[in-house]
């Protein structure tokens, strides 16, 4: 069994800003329509999970990059992060070649009003 894990911390402030600064075009590039929809729900909050969302997604790609010939492999909107019934965050990966490795993924996500941070543990049998 080999166990890899990923963490990322970024600053909401940086998220705010290449979203303000792009009209939209950095969501279009980064999160997928579900993400977009989740976190524009959120509304005085939503750059929080905006960054947060990023956060996963970079997390996840430290956790499965031993698992990738090149970071070229997946892409932002290849790595999909929900929420289930009860609110907890999950990984979906949407790339065919890569997506049975949504099942051996954990995730936890966590905010406050500066910094969104995710941790990803990854265990391969």
């Amino acid at each position: 069994m080999k166990i890899c894990t990923g963490v990322d911390i970024i600053e909401i402030s940086r998220i705010k800003e290449s979203i303000e600064s792009t009209e939209g075009k950095f969501c279009e590039k980064v999160y997928t329509e579900n993400e977009i929809k989740y976190c524009e729900s959120k509304k005085a909050q939503k750059y929080q999970h905006y960054a947060a969302r990023f956060a996963a997604k970079e997390a996840t790609f430290k956790a499965i990059s031993s698992n990738l010939q090149n970071k070229y492999n997946i892409g932002w909107k290849d790595i999909e992060i929900l929420n289930d019934e009860n609110g907890r965050p999950f990984v979906k990966i949407l790339n065919e070649k890569f997506n049975k490795l949504s099942n051996l993924i954990d995730i936890s996500i966590s905010h406050c009003k500066e910094y969104a941070v995710a941790s990803v543990i990854m265990v391969q049998m």
